[in-house]
């Protein structure tokens, strides 16, 4: 069969989208998104292209104009203005106006005889002038109307000079005929979040060792009262593990251990007991009015606060009377505990996902987010996602943000590439990242460049936390107090979202021997700890915050571009605003042992200095400035204190 409709416009190779826009891009409100396309068409007409974009849900598209490159390439760009659900499509058409300008441009020479080529050029204007409202209409028909007076008087030139001047001009490209084109669908869509899922700094701590008095159980009145101190360090969000009533079957003791003598408090991640599930409050942090006061300071001071939202229930939490078919099961009946071989956890148990009664277990889990949403939680740091069916979150997290589109989602996903890569697709905001296990120079250069500068910038962003409660890096352990400086530094300006969990400002770093665990981990124990001790790194953190703060540049994602050194054991980088007022050059030891130096090949042309010119180089951290020129500069950076430089750059 002939085929009766088809596009006339060739649109293709459209970036960007996510597996053929089977997935979100992701954008915070305020962020641009560059759109370009290959666009084309058979023959010779002249091309238009417009960029439409609107929130999900409004009928009404924004259009703006895309402006041909190369090779037939086409360039636009949007900047999405409110939380949600975006969508993005393209129109491109044969510009008839366009196309009969250039023809009659061409054919116009003395003596030739142009009436077939006007009366075709009166039947386009004719055309749009019926599209055309009020006085444009007006306008445009008198112009036609003289038009044809002066072609009936043989006046052809006159004609032509009415059909082609800057009026008509004006008027055809505000109504042009766009009947023969083509618009892409179905629409790209485009997941737009708070500019804090970008940027921020994040502090994790467990309120039960927020107290003063050794082995006494800490509370919410204590950590209220530790807030104005976290919030005096830079933090932007509060993380705290799980607040739930704690189970006591088979609850484990001080490191990990089997059996739990009496007074031991248990791990917060095994979740229930007669006090109640994941929708209650452990008894000895205090009342639900106290949780409200909590609630309140945060938000006075600024602070927002991410919960972990952990899959596990005790063997006393209420589900497994209520719902035991939620759970796994072994052949003799029993519940199955959770078990990552060799490892084992007799104190929870995992849930099934795929139980009979799916439908209950999964409006139960959704119930339980909405109702941390209320009260007062805006992220939810997801413990272990991606041992669950990822439909499930693509489907809970959309459910979320139905209702509250605001909320932020960060996986805790330390698994395979593409299973991270995917839970970032489905809805998650941010995600864990192998921060912590990258230490070389080509280590991170290759692993940052992957995320900020290749396709996965477009959905996924890293939260590059320097260490947790389950895991003391070796760099941490061994390198002391000048590595805590080196790895927050890093952290904190390799990605615009980083985290740290409590004591790392006193670079707590006491581990199990030969593992990535702290010995006498917080997870099993109540601290309590002096947060001035000596050689605290409190003034330092806080200064990396500060700095974050005022610079434009340090709150880019995208992008990092990283600078050729003389010494593998030197790392520099550099993020800039697109129109350079604020250059930030990063320079670290990666040695936390030795003084190191190194030639630094600086970029001038990205950053816009000439070869010639003398610059400032502005260290944050110390407050030194060094007058630069040329393309190279030296640095020596080295132990105690003297880890990085954060150099803002300045032209004279």
């Amino acid at each position: 069969m002939v085929p009766q409709d088809y596009p006339r416009v060739i649109i293709e190779a459209v970036e960007p989208q996510i597996d053929g826009g089977h997935f979100p891009v992701k954008r915070v409100v305020g962020e641009k998104l560059a759109v370009s396309a290959d666009i084309y068409k058979e023959g010779h007409d002249k091309l238009a292209a417009l960029l439409k974009v609107r929130p999900v849900g409004t009928a009404t598209w924004q259009e703006s104009p895309l402006q041909p490159g190369d090779n037939d390439r086409w360039h636009g760009e949007f900047t999405v203005t409110s939380i949600g659900r975006w969508e993005y499509t393209i129109e491109a058409y044969a510009e008839r106006y366009l196309s009969w300008v250039d023809e009659i441009g061409k054919k116009n020479v003395p003596g030739a005889q142009l009436t077939s080529e006007l009366l075709e050029g009166l039947a386009i204007l004719k055309k749009s002038a019926a599209l055309a409202q009020g006085e444009d209409r007006s306008r445009m028909q008198s112009i036609i109307a003289a038009i044809e007076s002066a072609l009936a008087a043989g006046e052809q030139q006159g004609a032509v000079d009415l059909g082609i001047g800057s009026v008509m001009h004006e008027m055809m490209a505000k109504y042009p005929d766009r009947s023969e084109g083509y618009q892409l669908v179905p629409a790209l869509s485009v997941m737009v979040n708070r500019p804090i899922t970008r940027f921020a700094a994040w502090y994790e701590f467990f309120p039960r060792s927020q107290g003063t008095v050794p082995y006494r159980h800490g509370t919410l009145q204590d950590s209220i009262r530790r807030l104005p101190a976290i919030k005096a360090m830079g933090f932007d969000v509060i993380y705290l593990p799980p607040i739930h009533p704690i189970g006591y079957a088979y609850r484990k003791g001080k490191n990990n251990s089997l059996v739990a003598e009496p007074g031991d408090v248990g791990s917060p991640w095994a979740i229930g007991n007669e006090h109640g599930g994941h929708m209650g409050l452990e008894p000895k942090l205090g009342t639900w009015a106290d949780w409200d006061e909590f609630a309140a300071t945060c938000r006075e001071l600024g602070i927002e606060i991410a919960l972990d939202y952990v899959m596990n229930c005790s063997p006393d939490h209420p589900y497994v009377a209520e719902h035991p078919d939620w759970f796994f099961h072994r052949p003799d009946g029993s519940i199955k505990y959770a078990e990552n071989p060799p490892k084992k956890y007799q104190d929870v148990y995992p849930l099934n996902f795929g139980t009979a009664d799916r439908t209950g277990l999964w409006q139960e889990m959704l119930k339980i987010f909405l109702f941390w949403v209320s009260k007062g939680v805006t992220t939810f740091r997801v413990d272990n996602p991606h041992t669950k069916p990822v439909p499930f979150w693509e489907w809970v997290i959309a459910e979320v943000h139905r209702e509250h589109p605001e909320v932020i989602f960060l996986a805790e996903a330390f698994t395979k590439p593409k299973m991270m890569r995917l839970l970032a697709k489905v809805g998650f905001a941010q995600s864990y990242t192998y921060f912590t296990w990258r230490n070389s120079k080509h280590e991170l250069t290759e692993y940052v460049s992957e995320l900020t500068c290749g396709p996965m910038k477009e959905y996924f962003t890293g939260n590059f936390f320097a260490n947790t409660p389950d895991i003391l890096p070796p760099i941490l352990q061994h390198g002391g107090r000048p590595a805590f400086i080196m790895r927050a530094v890093l952290a904190a300006t390799l990605s615009t979202v980083y985290g740290i969990y409590s004591g790392y400002e006193l670079c707590e770093n006491a581990a199990l021997p030969g593992k990535e665990e702290y010995l006498d981990s917080e997870k099993y124990e109540i601290k309590v700890r002096d947060w001035l001790a000596p050689g605290n790194i409190v003034d330092i953190i806080t200064r990396i915050n500060q700095i974050r703060h005022e610079s434009a540049a340090l709150q880019i994602y995208n992008d990092v571009l990283f600078i050729a050194t003389t010494n593998p054991q030197i790392l520099a980088y550099a993020k800039m605003t697109d129109d350079r007022s604020d250059v930030i050059l990063c320079v670290v030891n990666l040695d936390p042992h030795h003084k190191q130096a190194a030639l630094l090949d600086i970029p001038l042309d990205a950053f816009g200095i000439a070869a010639e010119e003398q610059y400032q180089a502005h260290d944050l951290l110390s407050d030194e400035r060094y007058r630069w020129q040329g393309p190279t500069a030296y640095v020596e950076l080295g132990p105690p204190s003297k880890m990085a430089h954060i150099i803002k750059i300045r032209r004279w």
